[in-house]
């Protein structure tokens, strides 16, 4: 039998005292998909998105998603972001949901019209969308 010079203690004590080493180990979930937007977040977005009357041209170009542009472009005579045909006298955005497992968050708009009539739709944000997006729009009626 061949006899070890330095026993199992002895190596244990050694390790030890070396200094913390921290492994460089790659993740491999993406960066991006870290990244989720919270409800306060999509909060924020939706009011000044929508504002007071409606989302801007800017807007429209630049904050909805892919699938909402086609959406508009097959419905040319209702505006698919606002679930309406005219400007609304004023927009007002509740409480926001977010489902994680889900990847997204949602809220319901409320338009008003000059004949004191309301309307509702829910619009909903992809928890990754970077920049946050728009993403889609479902009417209530």
């Amino acid at each position: 039998m061949k006899i070890m010079p330095y026993s199992l203690g002895a190596l244990l004590l050694t390790l030890l005292a070396l200094p913390a080493a921290t492994p460089a180990v790659a993740d491999p979930t993406p960066v991006a998909a870290h990244h989720r937007h919270s409800a306060a977040a999509i909060s924020v977005f939706l009011t000044s998105f929508y504002g007071h009357h409606g989302p801007s041209d800017l807007d429209r170009d630049l904050r909805i998603s892919q699938q909402l542009k086609e959406k508009q472009e097959h419905s040319p005579l209702s505006d698919v972001l606002l679930c309406a045909q005219n400007e609304p006298e004023d927009i007002t955005i509740g409480a926001v949901t977010v489902l994680q497992t889900a990847g997204v968050g949602w809220a319901t708009v409320t338009t008003r019209w000059k004949d004191d009539r309301t309307d509702t739709f829910t619009a909903y944000v992809r928890l990754d969308s970077r920049p946050i997006k728009l993403d889609d729009v479902i009417c209530a009626g």
